[in-house]
């Protein structure tokens, strides 16, 4: 076998720098996993005064509450796609980049 064949670990990207780049790329990511750790640390915190509330209702409505933090970022992030690409170009005349 020739060396130019065998795999190497240079070319890979951490996972700090891949998230970073895919922030870049749309960034509303990091606002629905900033919104989905802000519920979650909520719902650990407030699990012990839940009063005679079933654990597993709380644990439905922490990941309800979660879910719809991640939804909302995404549906946010293609909004803002759909504006940047579509609406802008067309009524400010800007040139896509």
């Amino acid at each position: 076998m020739s060396s130019d064949n065998q795999w190497s670990a240079d070319g890979e990207e951490s996972p700090l720098s891949r998230l970073i780049r895919k922030s870049r790329d749309s960034p509303f990511v990091p606002v629905g996993i900033a919104g989905f750790m802000t519920v979650v640390s909520y719902g650990l915190y407030t699990l012990k005064n839940r009063r005679d509330q079933k654990m597993s209702i709380h644990l439905i409505h922490m990941r309800v509450a979660a879910q719809g933090c991640v939804v909302g970022a995404v549906t946010l992030g293609v909004l803002y796609s759909m504006y940047k690409d579509y609406i802008r170009p067309r009524f400010f005349n800007v040139s896509k980049k």
